[in-house]
């Protein structure tokens, strides 16, 4: 029990580092479930379907799992795993894309079966905060990918400018640029929202 606080007690890097040279699969276990909730806040922000958050969160995992050595000391392991999300997360928008404009020239009654359920509790039983919740979330899937993956590693996330240009490898400068591009489109939408 006491190994067991003190693998809890290690930092990040140190427990990527146990679980590369060792195999401990207790050393993974506690950095999936550091980084579980994290990440499905950051990938459901990313694409907005709770179910395929929660696919690419495992994938992420999965990935972690698979590719332990490729992992870097330099860098912190935030970063790194933020990244394989990010690349998963990018790569099923561009499924997206690619499925409707396929779906173009698809019937109807495909198209059907493609749209997705958004079915809602009445708005006089959902608590204010997740009525506002849901506005913020429609707004984010309004801005251009590129932009609301910035805002929500900075905004939502809390990473820092540095992890952010990390993660996406852009630099310093550019990061900064878009997350200030990406919420002056949030809060025109936002505004708009609220007015209607």
């Amino acid at each position: 029990m006491s190994d067991n606080r003190k693998l809890n007690e290690l930092t990040d890097e140190e427990l990527i580092k146990r679980f590369q040279e060792t195999n401990d699969l207790e050393a993974y276990q506690i950095l999936v479930k550091r980084y579980k909730d994290p990440l499905m806040n950051f990938v459901y922000r990313f694409v907005g379907d709770r179910d395929v958050c929660s696919d690419i969160v495992q994938d992420t995992m999965i990935k972690f799992y698979l590719n332990k050595d490729s992992y870097r000391e330099f860098a912190k392991f935030s970063t790194w795993i933020y990244t394989i999300a990010g690349n998963l997360a990018k790569n099923e928008l561009k499924r997206r894309r690619r499925r409707s404009i396929l779906s173009l020239t698809n019937s109807d009654e495909d198209k059907q079966i493609q749209v997705e359920d958004k079915s809602f509790l009445p708005p006089d039983r959902i608590a204010d905060s997740q009525i506002k919740n849901d506005i913020i979330q429609k707004a984010l899937m309004k801005i251009k990918p590129v932009y609301r993956q910035m805002v929500i590693l900075r905004d939502i996330q809390g990473l820092s400018y540095e992890e952010i240009a990390e993660i996406t490898n852009v630099s310093l400068g550019t990061v900064k640029s878009r997350i200030n591009r990406g919420r002056n489109q949030l809060q025109k939408l936002l505004k708009n929202i609220y007015n209607e």
